[in-house]
């Protein structure tokens, strides 16, 4: 009778202990985490240097000219690229124009409330604006159609499905994935010089074409970034919703395809040494390189799926 109460009593002190371990987790949670950083690992199993596994799935969105799905660890992000036709400024009759909208709508996060925008979502929608034009990705002459009478309008939005933790890495990541999807469509002039997008075989055949074939986006030095939360001395890459609430300095760096560095922008804390900031750096490459191969793998992917 004794031997077969021990296996319950083993898992009833497991229970407890787990409980015990959650409970001070909760109530101390830099205690915790600064308990696991002593030993060079996170409450979640990594190194504090390394990134949480990331997936990116492109053409997610059917009706859209360019779409990606990418997940960063249980942060997820949807990204839809549509294009219209414009007239374009008096003052750049040769370019198009962007316009980036990020969204965090109720079901991504406790945190947001139905009704009320967060203040967090118009900064990453204008940091993603300045980042995919100032790293040279997107030039607006490619998205002219006619000098001075019609170009393109791109509209990015970026949907947040699941918000735990580096949300503008995510969100670049979804950026670069739906515009590297992209496909131009065709186009026409009608009769009263409008121009309109024409679609399938017979419109081919009906309209004299401006494009005469799709295309896809001619793409710059593509960014990608690193988000890091400082604590210490130690350096977290790619924090967590549970770790981002907990710690107070962050330091995001954007690097191009070329390694050279696009921004960096710190965020809260105390002053940090050069030291750090040359670390996150260093981070920020490696991550840079590792999302690279990532994305073009999903690249030929959909390419042996669309053969098949």
């Amino acid at each position: 009778m004794a031997a077969k109460t021990e296996p319950a009593a083993a898992a009833a002190s497991g229970l407890a202990g787990e409980m015990e371990v959650e409970a001070y987790r909760r109530l101390f949670p830099l205690a915790f985490l600064e308990r696991h950083l002593g030993e060079s690992v996170r409450p979640d199993a990594r190194r504090p240097s390394e990134a949480r596994p990331t997936t990116v799935a492109l053409g997610a969105v059917s009706s859209a000219h360019g779409s990606a799905l990418i997940r960063l660890g249980d942060t997820a992000m949807l990204a839809s690229v549509k294009l219209e036709v414009m007239s374009p400024p008096a003052e750049s009759p040769d370019e198009g124009s962007v316009a980036v909208e990020f969204h965090m709508p109720p079901i991504c996060s406790p945190l947001v409330r139905p009704g009320r925008p967060t203040d967090v979502a118009p900064v990453i929608s204008k940091a993603l604006e300045d980042v995919l034009i100032s790293s040279g990705m997107l030039d607006l002459k490619e998205l002219c159609l006619i000098s001075g009478k019609a170009s393109w309008l791109a509209y990015l939005d970026i949907y947040c499905l699941n918000a735990d933790g580096s949300l503008f890495d995510a969100a670049l990541i979804s950026a670069v994935a739906a515009f590297t999807h992209l496909e131009i469509p065709l186009v026409s002039v009608g009769d009263d010089g409008r121009v309109f997008t024409v679609g399938g075989n017979e419109g081919k055949n009906k309209f004299e074409l401006v494009n005469r074939e799709k295309r896809k986006l001619i793409l710059g030095d593509i960014p990608f970034s690193l988000t890091c939360a400082l604590h210490k001395d130690s350096i977290l890459a790619d924090p967590t919703s549970e770790e981002e609430s907990i710690l107070e300095t962050y330091v995001t760096v954007v690097v191009d395809s070329s390694d050279r560095i696009v921004s960096i922008q710190k965020l809260g804390g105390a002053v940090i040494s050069m030291a750090a900031i040359k670390e996150c750096v260093s981070l920020a490459k490696e991550r840079r390189r590792k999302l690279r191969e990532i994305l073009t793998d999903s690249v030929q992917a959909m390419e042996v799926d669309q053969t098949d």
